[in-house]
């Protein structure tokens, strides 16, 4: 290849430096040096760089090209060294994290935030899935960490020693429906074939090759499938079905009315959220939020509690 990473640093410090002479001052090299790199590249590439006309020479319209083009470069090989450095000290390039539907990322925030303080220089790539989807995930390695995972996993994850998972808490989950709805009157505790009559609301399972999960919903019930739990409220709220809610989430609406607590026969169906990865990875950012997520006040921040 014609075009080297010195030739386009040598570029790049005659532009910023504003001359020949200044650049050979900054890169600690004689001025012949700088000249003949200059030279011996617009030989390889059969073209001028520089019109040496006038009293001070300018960029060519293909010099400008391949400065401005060589900088992205320049830019890309230092991202390069310092991704290598990083890898070298055992602190991942990136950390992908999935949270569940039911983990607000607001509460995840403080988190990022301390975090930041490691200065480790590993990004964080953080997605949400719900239910299922957030299992597949992990398993299928679009994830490192999976944070809020409902139930026990699928068998992929129960019975291979491949993956860990730990408890991270429950949600408190409450049934609500609004002021106008049909069961906002209704004698309690509502039975299973009151609830079953009127449609629920409930966010869809976002898993495409695992199995589906459904939480609350009774055989037969009709559904109204919205994409995230800020959209089953704003349903809800709307009287257009009813359903659990995680407490933290409606608490406001209820002190103010805006919703109705109902008590039920049936419970929703419980089950700890948890958090797990893979059992082999052992870089220091994935580390570092397996001892914070033991922490019990973070668990209680992150599951609203």
């Amino acid at each position: 290849m014609n075009i080297t990473l010195e030739a386009l640093q040598t570029l790049d410090a005659i532009d910023r430096h504003g001359s020949f002479a200044a650049a050979a001052v900054a890169m600690d090299k004689v001025p012949s040096a700088i000249t003949y790199t200059i030279r011996k590249l617009e030989e390889d590439l059969d073209l001028l760089l520089y019109d040496r006309r006038g009293h001070r020479a300018k960029l060519t319209d293909a010099g400008q090209e391949l400065l401005t083009q060589g900088r992205h470069l320049l830019k890309a090989a230092q991202e390069l060294e310092q991704r290598v450095k990083r890898a070298a000290t055992g602190w991942e390039v990136e950390l992908r994290i999935v949270i569940d539907g039911v983990i607000e990322f607001d509460s995840l925030l403080p988190l990022i935030q301390e975090f930041e303080h490691q200065a480790c220089g590993t990004r964080l790539r953080i997605s949400q899935e719900v239910l299922s989807g957030v299992w597949e995930a992990l398993v299928l390695g679009r994830a490192d960490l999976a944070i809020g995972a409902a139930y026990d996993g699928p068998d992929i994850i129960r019975m291979q020693g491949d993956y860990q998972t730990r408890i991270l808490g429950n949600i408190d989950w409450v049934f609500a429906v609004a002021p106008t709805h049909p069961l906002a009157n209704a004698a309690e505790p509502l039975t299973a074939a009151v609830m079953q009559s009127h449609r629920a609301v409930a966010v869809g399972d976002t898993g495409r090759n695992l199995p589906s999960i459904t939480a609350g919903l009774l055989s037969g019930q009709d559904t109204l499938t919205v994409p995230s739990l800020h959209a089953k409220l704003s349903a809800q709220l709307a009287g257009l079905g009813c359903g659990h809610l995680p407490r933290c989430m409606a608490s406001n609406y209820l002190q103010s009315g805006a919703l109705v607590e109902k008590m039920t026969l049936e419970t929703r169906p419980g089950g700890n959220n948890r958090y797990a990865w893979r059992s082999n990875d052992k870089g220091k950012a994935l580390q570092w939020f397996l001892q914070r997520l033991a922490d019990p006040v973070v668990q209680r921040m992150l599951m609203g509690n």
